[in-house]
């Protein structure tokens, strides 16, 4: 459904206003390559987070709290 609402809405603005379209056809990879490297650092900062988390957690699974 939301697939449906989006692509209706593209052909709504291709109809209504489609150099804007073409722009955004366009600029995407460009935009796609520029957050890349924010997104790798985002999950790098999670793995982080995760492995810190699994490291003070370690002394309370080890005498068996289980939450």
């Amino acid at each position: 459904m939301k697939l449906l609402i989006l692509m209706l809405l593209g052909v709504a603005l291709w109809l209504l206003c489609w150099p804007l379209v073409l722009l955004v056809l366009l600029l995407w990879p460009l935009v796609w390559l520029l957050t890349l490297p924010l997104r790798l650092i985002g999950l790098s900062v999670e793995a982080i987070f995760a492995l810190l988390r699994a490291v003070l957690m370690l002394p309370a699974r080890v005498l068996g709290y289980r939450g």
